[in-house]
C-alpha cells in the first residue's frame, strides 16, 4: 500500500483536519491543550506508518517551512486582536517585564542545570540549548486561555508574543557569539532592532495606503504573501523579523492611532477596515490549519523511547521545576497574590523545536538527549492543562453558589412579602377627602 499517494496524502490530510477541528471541541470542554492532542495523534500515526512502510521519511524540512509560517501566522493573529490604548501601557509593559525576566532566569537556571549533567557541554552550548527550552509557546497558550478572564487573558497574550520574540532575538544574538568575528555586540543587536522597527513601520504604512487601493477581492494572500517575503528578506540581512510582522498587525489594528493629523486624510476607513476584519479571519484560519499539521508531524518525529531514560527525566524535572519557580517570583513580583492560574500556564512549544534544530553545528553537543526537549514540552503542558481544568472547576463552583445564594435571596423576598401582605378591604366612600354622612 502507498501511504503517499495523491489521493491518500489527500484523505491523510482531510482526516487529520477534521480530527484537530474535534480536539479544538474537545479543548473548550476540558482545558486539555489541543496541540497536546495533536503531538499524541502524531505520536499514533507514527506507529501505524511503521506497520504499512519500512521506509525512513525525512520530515524535518517540512517540519521547519511550517513552524516558520505557523509563527508568523500566531504572532500576526495576536497582534491583531491588541488594542493600544494609554490605559493598556501598564499591562503591556509588565507583560513584557515579566515575559523578559522570565526568559532570561529560565534560560540561566536551565544553563545550569544542562552544563552540571551534561557530559562535553560548555557553558556557552549550554545557553543555546537552554534559550529554546526558555521561551512560551503562544501556539498553545493563545488559544487556550479563551476562557479566562479578560485581564488575564490579555496577560497571557501579550507575555507569550513578547517571549517568542524576545527568545529568537536572545537565540541569535548567542549564535552571533560564536562567530566573534562577525559578532556586533551590544551595540550591533541594538542597531539591529532600531533598524527593523524603523523598517517595520515604513513597511506597514505603505502596505495599509497600497492595499487600500487595490480593487481586486482576491487580495488577502498577496498581503500573506508581503509578510512573508519581508520575513524571509529580514532573516538574509539578521534582521529581528518577528517585529516586522508584529509591528504591522499593531499598526493594521489600531489604525486610527497611527493614522491621526494630517496622515488620517491618506487612510481610507471603510476599506482599510475591510482588509483589517478579512485580515483577522485568514490569519486565524491559516494559523489553525498549520498549527495542525506542524504539532502532528513533530509528533510524528518523536523518539518516543527517550521518554524511558532516567537521565532524561531527571534533567528535564529539574528544568520544569526552574521554569516555576522563576514564574512565581516574577509574578509574586508584578502581580501580587492573584497569580493562578498564570502561574502554571508556562507551556513550551513551537519556537522550542525550530529553534532546537536551528542550533549550529558547532555548537551541537552528541551527549545532550532530544527526549528532554520532548519531555519539558509534555511536561509544561500537562501542567498547564491541570491548573485550567482546576480553573475552570473553581469557576463553575463560584457560579454555582453565586446563584445559590440569588436563589435563597428570591426566596426570602417573596417569604418576606408575603408575612407583610396586608389583606385588602374595602375602600370607604369619601366626598372631598370626607366621609359621606349616612342618608
Amino acid at each position: 500500500m502507498d501511504v503517499f499517494s495523491s489521493y491518500n496524502l489527500i484523505i491523510e490530510a482531510s482526516v487529520i483536519l477534521i480530527l484537530s477541528f474535534i480536539f479544538n471541541g474537545i479543548s473548550k470542554k476540558t482545558n486539555i491543550p489541543s496541540v497536546l492532542l495533536l503531538i499524541f495523534l502524531g505520536v499514533i500515526l507514527q506507529f501505524v506508518l511503521s506497520y504499512f512502510t519500512s521506509d525512513t521519511v525525512d520530515f524535518f524540512p517540512a517540519l521547519e517551512v511550517l513552524g516558520i509560517i505557523g509563527l508568523i501566522m500566531i504572532v500576526l493573529e495576536a497582534a491583531l486582536e491588541l488594542e493600544l490604548k494609554r490605559e493598556k501601557l501598564l499591562p503591556i509593559l509588565k507583560s513584557m517585564a515579566v515575559a523578559l525576566i522570565g526568559l532570561i532566569g529560565s534560560a540561566y537556571l536551565a544553563a545550569l542545570i544542562l552544563y552540571q549533567f551534561i557530559p562535553d557541554m560548555s557553558m556557552q552550548s549550554a545557553w543555546l540549548y537552554a534559550t529554546p527550552l526558555s521561551i512560551l509557546s503562544s501556539a498553545i497558550i493563545i488559544p487556550s486561555v479563551s476562557g479566562l478572564k479578560e485581564h488575564k487573558k490579555e496577560f497571557h497574550i501579550y507575555e507569550s508574543t513578547f517571549s517568542d520574540i524576545m527568545g529568537i532575538m536572545m537565540f541569535y544574538f548567542l549564535v552571533g557569539g560564536l562567530n566573534p568575528e562577525s559578532d556586533g555586540g551590544i551595540g550591533g543587536f541594538a542597531l539591529n532592532i532600531v533598524l527593523t522597527i524603523v523598517i517595520s513601520i515604513i513597511a506597514s504604512y505603505a502596505i495599509i495606503l497600497i492595499f487600500q487601493e487595490i480593487k481586486s477581492q482576491a487580495k488577502l494572500f498577496l498581503l500573506i504573501a508581503v509578510l512573508l517575503l519581508l520575513y524571509a528578506i529580514g532573516k538574509q540581512f539578521h534582521l529581528s523579523s518577528l517585529l516586522i510582522i508584529l509591528i504591522f498587525g499593531l499598526v493594521i489594528a489600531n489604525m486610527k492611532l497611527f493614522f491621526k493629523g494630517k496622515f488620517a486624510i491618506f487612510l481610507n476607513q471603510e476599506k482599510a477596515h475591510r482588509i483589517y476584519h478579512e485580515l483577522h479571519i485568514v490569519t486565524l484560519e491559516t494559523a489553525f490549519v498549520v498549527r495542525t499539521f506542524f504539532f502532528v508531524i513533530f509528533g510524528l518525529t518523536i523518539v518516543v523511547s527517550s521518554l524511558f531514560s532516567l537521565s532524561v527525566a531527571l534533567i528535564s524535572l529539574l528544568m520544569i521545576i526552574s521554569i516555576y519557580v522563576v514564574r512565581f517570583v516574577t509574578l509574586r513580583v508584578f502581580y501580587g497574590k492573584d497569580i493562578l492560574p498564570q502561574l502554571f500556564i508556562a507551556p513550551r512549544g513551537l519556537i522550542t523545536v525550530l529553534l532546537f534544530y536551528a542550533i549550529p553545528a558547532e555548537a551541537q553537543v552528541s551527549s545532550f538527549e532530544p527526549g528532554i526537549l520532548l519531555f519539558v514540552i509534555i511536561g509544561t503542558s500537562l501542567v498547564m492543562t491541570w491548573a485550567m481544568i482546576k480553573d475552570k472547576k473553581k469557576m463553575v463552583t463560584s457560579l454555582d453558589k453565586v446563584d445559590e445564594e440569588i436563589l435563597i435571596m428570591e426566596k426570602e423576598n417573596i417569604a418576606y412579602e408575603e408575612e407583610q401582605e396586608i389583606p385588602l378591604t374595602p375602600p370607604s366612600k369619601e366626598i372631598g377627602g370626607e366621609e359621606e354622612p349616612p342618608a
